[in-house]
């Protein structure tokens, strides 16, 4: 994906910059799953020819988990966070960069179907489905380095 100006500004932000902070699945960085979702969602758009808001997509897809804490911390707050950071990260990316309708539906639902927002848009959908396919696959790397960590 050639990095366009909604990507560049975003990835850019030192407000965005603080996901580098977190750790989202395994090892790799809230920031870094940000990045690798909002690429696999424009990838898969364009591959099977879906017509959507390209630049909705990659912002709703880079603030999809904009929470800004640790969920691995022992925390009361976090204990159901596969649930609640959907709205946290739509309250923080409100604030911080300003939401069209989709990018605030994309953001809320994208825990579907564990979260009670459905996705009502193509670029929600792709969110969806893109953002589970990372995280499963972050996790499966992970797991497969501490079980082969010399693996080439």
């Amino acid at each position: 994906m050639e990095k366009n100006a909604i990507f560049k500004e975003i990835v850019n932000d030192d407000r965005f910059l603080k996901e580098k902070e977190f750790i989202q699945h395994g090892s790799t960085s809230v920031y870094e799953h940000s990045i690798y979702v909002a690429t696999t969602c424009v990838k898969i758009a364009r591959k099977f020819n879906i017509k959507v808001d390209e630049n909705a997509l990659i912002k709703g897809a880079l603030l999809h988990d904009y929470f800004l804490y640790d969920w691995h911390v022992s925390d009361k707050s976090h204990r159901l966070h596969g649930f609640t950071h959907p709205r946290a990260s739509w309250r923080n990316a409100k604030r911080d960069f300003g939401l069209n309708k989709v990018e605030e539906n994309m953001i809320l639902s994208h825990m579907f179907p564990m979260g009670p927002k459905i996705p009502m848009h193509k670029e929600s959908w792709l969110l969806t489905i893109a953002d589970k396919y990372c995280a499963t696959r972050e996790i499966i790397e992970n797991i497969l380095y501490k079980i082969l960590p010399n693996r080439s």
